[in-house]
């Protein structure tokens, strides 16, 4: 089904021409579809006559169903793409605040001298300082690269010690691939 969709999705118009073909299509499609077709006129028509309004019928449901497949397939890919940006920016924005409520407590808080068997009741966050390279030059991200920054952005903000890991990869695979 999902391949019958891309296929689809390919074959929608793109050109100038295929634009043309398609509004002339659909011009005729009204005009079939808005044309009297009452009993009367119906009874009058050969049996031909009635097959190729049957045919043009027919052509025309399987083109509005095509383009109605396609566009839906945009949405939904549209949808998808929408989701995955406000992810990305609403785990972005809770590890900025994050990172500065860290730097407004590191402030107010005296720096006691370092004993390793005191930890003064606060723990400290390992990765919220991660720094996660980004090339601007390389454009906006796409969404293979945004689910990969999502999961890194998830895992700084619950000091995951998967960060490592997963900055990594993101480096070897994303922006250095071999």
């Amino acid at each position: 089904v999902i391949q019958e969709i891309d296929d689809m999705m390919q074959d929608t118009p793109s050109s100038e021409g295929d634009i043309i073909e398609y509004n002339e299509a659909l011009e005729k499609g009204k005009e079939v579809l808005s044309s009297p077709l009452y009993e009367d006129k119906l009874r009058t028509y050969s049996l031909a006559q009635l097959n190729e309004i049957f045919m043009e019928l027919e052509v025309l449901i399987r083109e509005f169903s095509e383009t109605l497949i396609a566009e839906l397939a945009l949405r939904d890919e549209l949808e998808y793409e929408k989701e995955l940006k406000n992810t990305f920016i609403s785990l972005l924005l809770a590890v900025q605040n994050k990172r500065r409520q860290y730097h407004i407590e590191k402030k107010k808080r005296p720096q006691p001298p370092r004993s390793p068997n005191l930890s003064g009741g606060h723990t400290e966050s390992k990765y919220l300082t991660t720094v996660i390279p980004f090339h601007l030059d390389n454009g906006p991200p796409d969404n293979q690269s945004l689910q990969v920054l999502i999961k890194i952005l998830k895992a700084i903000n619950e000091d995951s010690p998967t960060v490592p890991t997963l900055l990594t990869d993101y480096i070897l695979k994303v922006l250095c691939p071999t």
